[in-house]
């Protein structure tokens, strides 16, 4: 439109300029062709406007929003309408306590008191994307800046409002996923009421005071000292449980010797062994017991 009231500007320069005396009276016939030349070609360029892939385009007519949105590819237009684009595709929001990490320069984390008063550290990142049939309302009623008039304020008032119903153990591990469903649903509906659509929460990371992590740390080393100790324990118990039924074996072969052999046989077993020990090739004097006195042989 800029390039149709230059346009404009020309012909009204070459008006004057035919009204003018010689030798600037000459020049009014050029200028006239060249203003209207131009005007033509703003008034072209206003007519067709291309929207980018991913974004949608809202029309205002001089300062009425139209309900019509323009959606990616090439649109005719009236010429006098002002477009304004939005981005549709899922954008990300970061408040970090890392500097340079989320959108804000410097530490942006959110802090928050617990349940049992205890100051919690929160880095957030916040998925959303603008609901494309929503684009007119969002341009009537906030404006383009919705991310810090919706996206920032919304999340950061959703963490603080549910973050006191939890003490801050719970936060940093029972509680955490019950947590981040709480200001997902919460932010889904705020969001919603002004055209924006929640994508999902990333709750990254949750920073507990030192008192408290050194407190936990020395609660995870005593429940693995702990487990250490049964262990050790049930390996004893086993091991005596081993060394009983080994007893009570040797108890019961002992018993069922001493009940189940008689003199007969004990003396029968010790000939066999006694001429065992005559065969062998080893064998240099024999005592074969008896009754009476043993009697010695040799080879010799």
């Amino acid at each position: 439109m800029f390039i149709a009231i230059l346009g404009v500007i020309v012909l009204v320069v070459g008006i004057v300029l035919k009204r003018s005396p010689e030798p600037a009276g000459r020049f009014s016939g050029t200028a006239s062709v060249i203003g209207l030349v131009i005007v033509a070609v703003g008034l072209l360029l206003s007519i067709f406007k291309v929207i980018e892939p991913g974004k949608v385009g809202v029309q205002t007519l001089f300062g009425k929003v139209q309900d019509h949105v323009l959606e990616s590819g090439l649109h005719i237009i009236n010429p006098l309408v002002d477009i304004t684009t939005f981005d549709i595709q899922t954008q990300t929001y970061t408040m970090s306590a890392v500097s340079n990490e989320g959108q804000k320069e410097g530490d942006d984390a959110i802090r928050v008191l617990s349940s049992d008063g205890l100051e919690v550290t929160i880095d957030l990142s916040v998925l959303y994307k603008v609901s494309a049939d929503r684009a007119p309302f969002i341009l009537q009623n906030i404006g383009v800046d919705y991310l810090d008039k919706i996206v920032r304020p919304v999340s950061r008032t959703a963490i603080r409002d549910n973050a006191v119903n939890y003490a801050a153990v719970d936060l940093y591990s029972t509680k955490r996923q019950e947590f981040q469903d709480k200001i997902n649903r919460y932010i889904t509906a705020n969001f919603a009421k002004r055209g924006l659509e929640l994508q999902q929460i990333l709750v990254r990371n949750i920073t507990l005071p030192a008192s408290v992590r050194a407190s936990i740390e020395s609660k995870i080393n005593a429940e693995q000292d702990a487990q250490k100790m049964q262990f050790v324990l049930q390996k004893e118990r086993q091991e005596a449980e081993r060394k009983r039924v080994e007893a009570q074996g040797i108890a019961d072969y002992q018993k069922i010797l001493s009940t189940g052999l008689s003199d007969k046989q004990l003396q029968y077993e010790a000939i066999k062994a006694q001429k065992e020990i005559a065969l062998s090739p080893n064998a240099k004097v024999i005592i074969i017991g008896g009754k009476g006195n043993p009697i010695m042989l040799s080879d010799k």
